[in-house]
C-alpha cells in the first residue's frame, strides 16, 4: 500500500500548535496496536477462545507528548493543570481457525469456525499534571462488541481494563532539538475476562490480567513537518484461579508472554487549519503457557501485529483539533481494519 504524500509545496510560518494536535494523533495512532497473547498452537483446548481481540480493552497511550507553546519549559501539562479527552474507537476483526484433533492417530473432529467482531470502544482519559515536566494519567474505557460466529451471534456491553500511568520529560524542551517523553501505564483487569465467558462466543470486554508498559518516545518538528518515534515493553501478570471448560478440558492458569513494541512516523501541516499523519506499528509478543486441572499444559505461538495508521487533523479553535485516524492491519495478527477520533474535552 503506498501513500502520497503532499510535500510539493512548504507551508510558511505553520503554527507550532497545529503540529502540536497532528503529532498528538500521529502519537496516538502509534500506541494503539498493542496485541494479546496469540492463541494456542497444536491445542485445540486453547485454540480460538484464548485469542484476546484487538478492541478487548481501550489501547494506553503511552506516547502523548505534546507541543503546546514554543516558550515552554516542557511540552507536558504545567502543574495543577487538568485535561480531558475523549476518544471513539472503531475495530473490525474477521478470522478463520480449523480445529482438528487426533485420537490414536485417527482424525476424531475437523472444524472450520468463522469469526466476526465489531468492536466500539468509548474512552475517556483524565490528564493532571503534577509538575511541569510530570503528567498522571487515567483512562476509563467502556466497549460495546456484536460479535458473529458459526453458532452464536450477540451483543456485549461493559467496562474494559482500566489504565493508570504517568508521562515524564526528563529534559526541558529547547528550539531545534528532539523532545523525549518515559511513560509508565499500569493496566488493571477491570473488564469481562476472555478466560471466564462461553468458549465461542466472544464477549470479553478485557484482557484477564494485570499489566506493566513501560516506553519512550521522541519527536522532532522541522516545520511544516513532525517526526516521531516510540519503543515500550510490556510485562504481564498471570491469570489464576481458573476454570474455564475447553473440549472436555478444564484451564486453570495463563502466563501471557511479554511484549515489545516500536513504531515512527511524521505529520506534516497543509495549512493552518489541515495536517496529515501517517505511522506504522509492530508489537511482538512472545509465547504464552496455558496449565490446565489434569496437570498438562502448553505453550502458544508468538505473535506479530502490524498497523498503518494515516490520520487527518482539522483545527478547530486556536485550543482545539480534532484528530481522526484509519487504520490497516499488515499481519494475519492485526485488526482487519480500524476507525478512530480523538478530541478534547471543555466544561
Amino acid at each position: 500500500m503506498k501513500t502520497a504524500v503532499p510535500f510539493g509545496h512548504r507551508a510558511t510560518c505553520v503554527p507550532v500548535s497545529l503540529l502540536a494536535g497532528c503529532l498528538l494523533m500521529g502519537l496516538g495512532a502509534v500506541a494503539r496496536a498493542q496485541p494479546a497473547p496469540a492463541p494456542a498452537a497444536g491445542t485445540d483446548a486453547a485454540r480460538d477462545a484464548l485469542k484476546t481481540q484487538e478492541g478487548d480493552v481501550s489501547q494506553d497511550k503511552l506516547l502523548k507528548d505534546t507541543l503546546t507553546s514554543a516558550e515552554k519549559a516542557y511540552s507536558l501539562l504545567r502543574t495543577g493543570q487538568t485535561a480531558v479527552t475523549y476518544d471513539l474507537n472503531y475495530s473490525y476483526i474477521g478470522s478463520e481457525t480449523i480445529n482438528v484433533k487426533f485420537t490414536d492417530s485417527t482424525l476424531t473432529l475437523f472444524d472450520i469456525q468463522n469469526t466476526r467482531a465489531h468492536t466500539i470502544t468509548n474512552s475517556f482519559e483524565l490528564d493532571y499534571g503534577v509538575l511541569d515536566n510530570l503528567t498522571a494519567t487515567a483512562t476509563l474505557p467502556l466497549i460495546s462488541r456484536y460479535s458473529q460466529s458459526n453458532n452464536f451471534s450477540g451483543l456485549s456491553n461493559g467496562l474494559g481494563d482500566i489504565a493508570l500511568g504517568v508521562r515524564y520529560q526528563p529534559f526541558e524542551q529547547r528550539r531545534d532539538s528532539a523532545i523525549f517523553t518515559t511513560t509508565a501505564t499500569l493496566r488493571l483487569p477491570t473488564g469481562r475476562s476472555p478466560y471466564t465467558t462461553i468458549v465461542g462466543q466472544n464477549l470479553a470486554t478485557g484482557s484477564g490480567n494485570t499489566a506493566l508498559t513501560l516506553g519512550v518516545n521522541a519527536s522532532q518538528v522541522y516545520d511544516p513537518v513532525a517526526v516521531f518515534g516510540s519503543l515500550n515493553f510490556t510485562g504481564n501478570l498471570p491469570a489464576r484461579n481458573l476454570s474455564q471448560q475447553r473440549d472436555g478440558l478444564t484451564l486453570t492458569e495463563v502466563r501471557p508472554g511479554s511484549s515489545i513494541g516500536f513504531g515512527l512516523g511524521f505529520s506534516y501541516a497543509l495549512s493552518y487549519k489541515v495536517s496529515t499523519t501517517m505511522s506504522v506499528q509492530e508489537t511482538v509478543s512472545a509465547r504464552s503457557r496455558l496449565k490446565f486441572a489434569d496437570g498438562t499444559s502448553s505453550k502458544t505461538a508468538m505473535q506479530t501485529s502490524g498497523m498503518l495508521n494515516l490520520g487527518l487533523g482539522l483545527r478547530v479553535s486556536p485550543k482545539t483539533t480534532l484528530n481522526f485516524t484509519a487504520g490497516v492491519g499488515l499481519t494475519a495478527d492485526s485488526p482487519d481494519f480500524s476507525l478512530g477520533m480523538n478530541m478534547p474535552l471543555s466544561f
